[in-house]
């Protein structure tokens, strides 16, 4: 809970810090690469997907923060001898990204994510996930033409989603956009 608290006033910070600046709003898409990390077993990568809103606020003409709104699927396989085991989570995550322009057409992008779980397809644990997850974002923005975007991400998870676990998420996410 208090981790929540603290992004949320980091929110309500920049937000106000960033009224009046130049702004856009967009969609993106695209495929997750997610993984479990901590854990005793040994888990394989699944592949799944991300969409939501983004918003641009442009800061000063090398720095832009990217608050986005997404729906994104995580998770892993458990394979044992006899049969394959798949822990899915559905989050919606909030990203807030500060892009930092390397060129013309290339940000570095780093920030803190908030995901909030919706669903479960759990058919291995019995335990039910933590319900806020907690996400270090880092990653590369390629802005193709002055609407449409590639972005690709690492998100390493630093909460927990299983009450003394110490399994995280790690997703390696590949994004197309528009930007509108």
């Amino acid at each position: 809970m208090q981790n929540l608290k603290i992004f949320l006033f980091l929110s309500l910070l920049f937000g106000v810090v960033c009224q009046g600046q130049s702004l856009k709003f967009g969609v993106k898409a695209g495929l997750n690469y997610a993984n479990l990390t901590g854990s005793e077993l040994k888990t394989e990568a699944v592949t799944n997907y991300h969409a939501g809103i983004v918003v641009e606020l442009k800061l000063s003409e090398g720095l832009a923060l990217q608050p986005e709104l997404i729906y994104s699927t995580q998770g892993a396989t458990f394979k044992t001898v006899s049969q394959d085991f798949k822990d899915e989570l559905g989050y919606i995550t909030i990203p807030i990204m500060v892009k930092i322009n390397l060129s013309q057409s290339l940000t570095l992008e780093l920030g803190p994510q908030a995901g909030f779980l919706l669903n479960e397809k759990d058919n291995f644990d019995v335990t039910k996930s933590n319900t806020f997850d907690f996400t270090a974002n880092a990653g590369l923005g390629l802005k193709i033409t002055n609407s449409l975007f590639a972005q690709g991400r690492y998100g390493l998870g630093l909460s927990e989603i299983k009450t003394n676990s110490n399994i995280r998420n790690s997703v390696l996410q590949l994004s197309i956009g528009y930007m509108f």
